[in-house]
């Protein structure tokens, strides 16, 4: 077999673009168009920003759990992460703490709590599913708890100001979110450690016997994940003025959805950034279109949860097509 057939099975894609994101261009194209030609203040130009700036919430936690899916684990203790990282942040700049200082600190948190999680995968044998949901319920309750579930506010802060404003004419967390699309690519699809994960995700065992440290790859996907996290929520809280123990409820299955709608498998293995990219806009576009039109916020829920079912399903038939094509050949 040819380096070039296993680079792109192993999803290692430059240019190329695979079926399942050529469908997701035309969903994204109808969906826009459709929208556009049914929902009042659709195509405006303050909606487009928003459109952005929700995108980013999704995306930039969705960066690092693409790799992480891509590697076999899951992490479900995004939103929140994002939300007991806000909190902190909120809490040091009440107390007149450098902002830069009290954004490195965040970010610190978030790295931790993420090593902590990778580390119970990696050296105890828990499932990640088990360790994430664990840290899930932990950061939710201590978020509502140090806050009394109200909103902690601080002092105006013009480095913040400049986050949840726009650069250019484009919302500053987009700028982030798509120079952070451009270092993920990278790393995933050039580098030893991108290619280290996609083999632990394809065979962890083999993968050990080929020298690559299985432990210390599982850690630092979490780890990556955690400060990804904590970034989201920096900018969350930016774009809120206050931190908010519920802010980004539900934000993990919108993050997972995104990255199992892009095209990742849940098995590990495979997976792209490009993907994840198409698969937070599909997801950002619903749940605009869906709230321009007034729907229910109740049945929102009842979309996400269907969108879910159905991008884990299509994931599956497209794993098992593949398969019969490679092994059938």
């Amino acid at each position: 077999m040819s380096a070039t057939t296993t680079n792109h099975r192993r999803g290692f894609r430059l240019f190329a673009l695979d079926m399942n994101e050529i469908g997701l261009i035309v969903i994204l194209l109808v969906l826009y168009f459709g929208f556009g030609a049914t929902t009042n203040g659709f195509l405006s130009a303050n909606n487009h920003l928003s459109l952005l700036r929700d995108a980013a919430s999704i995306a930039i936690a969705a960066w690092a759990v693409t790799l992480i899916i891509i590697a076999g684990e899951i992490d479900v203790s995004v939103g929140p992460m994002v939300a007991f990282t806000s909190v902190c942040l909120a809490f040091m700049l009440k107390a007149d703490v450098n902002v830069a200082l009290a954004i490195l600190a965040a970010l610190a948190i978030g790295g931790a709590l993420g090593t902590f999680a990778g580390s119970l995968r990696a050296y105890f044998g828990v499932p990640s599913f088990v360790a994430t949901l664990g840290l899930w319920s932990a950061l939710r309750g201590m978020s509502f708890f140090t806050t009394n579930a109200l909103p902690v506010t601080f002092p105006d802060n013009a480095f913040l100001d400049i986050l949840a404003d726009n650069m250019f004419g484009i919302p500053t967390s987009a700028i982030v979110m798509l120079v952070l699309f451009a270092i993920f690519s990278f790393v995933s699809q050039k580098t030893a450690y991108g290619r280290s994960i996609f083999a632990v995700g394809g065979n962890a065992n083999a993968a050990e016997l080929c020298g690559i440290n299985v432990a210390r790859i599982r850690v630092l996907i979490f780890t990556t994940s955690g400060v990804m996290a904590a970034l989201a929520g920096v900018l969350l809280t930016a774009r809120l003025g206050s931190g908010n123990a519920g802010t980004a409820s539900g934000l993990e299955f919108d993050v997972i959805a995104a990255v199992v709608i892009g095209g990742t498998a849940l098995s590990g293995g495979r997976g792209s950034m490009l993907g994840t990219l198409l698969g937070v806009f599909v997801i950002t576009l619903i749940g605009n279109g869906l709230v321009l039109r007034g729907i229910n916020p109740f049945f929102q829920e009842v979309v996400r949860g269907v969108i879910i079912v159905a991008a884990v399903l299509a994931n599956i038939l497209v794993t098992r097509y593949r398969e019969r094509r490679i092994f059938g050949a």
